[in-house]
């Protein structure tokens, strides 16, 4: 959907004292005449431009974590200078959630572009509850899973500010704030694991820092350049936190055209968590596509790595398809990783254009992991 004006005023002079009519052309009135010469009547304004793009998606969700729901999302896209022909897009939205299990949940964000892509801030802030299953810290692909129920819940504040030092490198710090609950949902709990006491009702506050070089020509459909992406959150109690603890993700994504109508796109990711790290800010699959195909939180660990590969193609019309397969897995330490335990995961999926100036996507994945399958839905490409 679009907001905007179209059209403008058609204006038209007219003299109060009308020509006599004559049989042929003549020469103009003479200065003095009773008769007046006809005005020019001016030209029609050209229509004004759309400011920005509504952005409106249910996404329907199903997850052996959480039950099925539905996620529905409102974004508005936009330049915040009409005439900033430097800076991408910017965005904000709304996004609620709920599920089967009562899972629910909401929150408001975006990402502002702005001074000739000089800066660039992003800020979200949200409320909710999850109802999901625990699979421990470390689990082994080959062998049955162990999960325990979970109730988990709060209020979350996020924002980081970034600013260009030339050659499409950015850098700036980042700030969170988490105020947070845990507990076991029923009385038996599988292989003996309890809820730590801090994590009980916890304060999580970080700073961080932010560095990103970004070369690409679209942040929504990119088709060709790069991404190089480094964040560090340290989370320390002198802020207020309960636990001292630091994250770490590190990553890095390249794009190029094959043909004229594919894009190859290639991901690899690192991610360590390190000190007292509660178990909801591990490392795991399932949640931010670094690989498809494994359920959320169903592996985990203090490292990790994931490398994916896919193949995007424009089909008739507003549709697409894609092709993609990877590898990864997770370790308590970087020279702990195993080859008969890493995770590979394969998988197609469909693209729906929704919003064309941008070409934002509406995008429906099916992957296979080692420990299963995952139907993943959502607004704009997997990375």
């Amino acid at each position: 959907m679009a907001m905007g004006q179209k059209g403008a005023e058609l204006v038209r002079s007219t003299n109060t004292q009308e020509p006599s009519p004559s049989p042929s052309p003549g020469p103009s009135p003479a200065p003095g005449s009773s008769k007046a010469a006809p005005q020019n009547q001016p030209a029609a304004k050209p229509p004004k431009q759309k400011r920005g793009q509504f952005v409106i998606a249910p996404i329907p969700t199903t997850s052996p974590t959480v039950g099925s729901g539905l996620v529905f999302v409102l974004g508005y896209v936009f330049k915040l200078k009409e005439d900033d022909n430097v800076s991408p897009p910017s965005a904000i939205g709304a996004v609620a959630a709920f599920t089967s299990n009562g899972s629910r949940g909401g929150g408001i964000g975006g990402r502002l572009y702005f001074a000739e892509n000089k800066y660039q801030t992003t800020f979200a802030f949200g409320k909710g509850r999850v109802n999901y299953d625990f699979f421990g810290i470390g689990r082994v692909p080959n062998r049955p899973p162990v999960s325990v129920p979970i109730r988990q819940g709060g209020t979350f504040f996020f924002g980081e500010f970034m600013r260009n030092i030339g050659k499409k490198v950015f850098i700036g710090p980042r700030f969170q704030h988490r105020s947070l609950y845990a507990r076991l949902d029923g009385e038996q709990t599988p292989g003996g694991f309890e809820i730590p006491e801090i994590d009980i009702q916890a304060t999580t506050v970080a700073l961080g820092i932010h560095i990103q070089r970004d070369t690409r020509d679209s942040t929504f459909f990119p088709t060709k350049g790069s991404l190089f992406d480094w964040k560090g959150d340290f989370f320390d109690q002198s802020l207020g936190s309960k636990r001292q603890y630091q994250t770490y993700k590190l990553l890095f994504n390249q794009y190029r055209a094959v043909g004229e109508k594919g894009i190859l796109a290639y991901r690899a990711m690192i991610c360590s968590a390190n000190q007292s790290v509660p178990f909801y800010d591990l490392c795991l699959y399932g949640v931010s596509n670094d690989l498809r195909g494994y359920t959320g939180g169903e592996f985990q660990n203090r490292r990790m790595f994931a490398t994916q590969a896919e193949y995007r193609r424009a089909l008739k019309g507003r549709f697409g398809a894609v092709v993609f397969g990877g590898v990864g897995g997770i370790a308590r330490r970087w020279n702990q990783f195993r080859s008969d335990e890493l995770l590979p995961a394969v998988g197609v999926g469909l693209r729906f254009n929704i919003e064309k100036k941008n070409h934002i996507n509406y995008r429906i994945d099916w992957a296979v992991g080692r420990a299963g399958h995952t139907l993943v839905i959502g607004i704009g490409e997997a990375f």
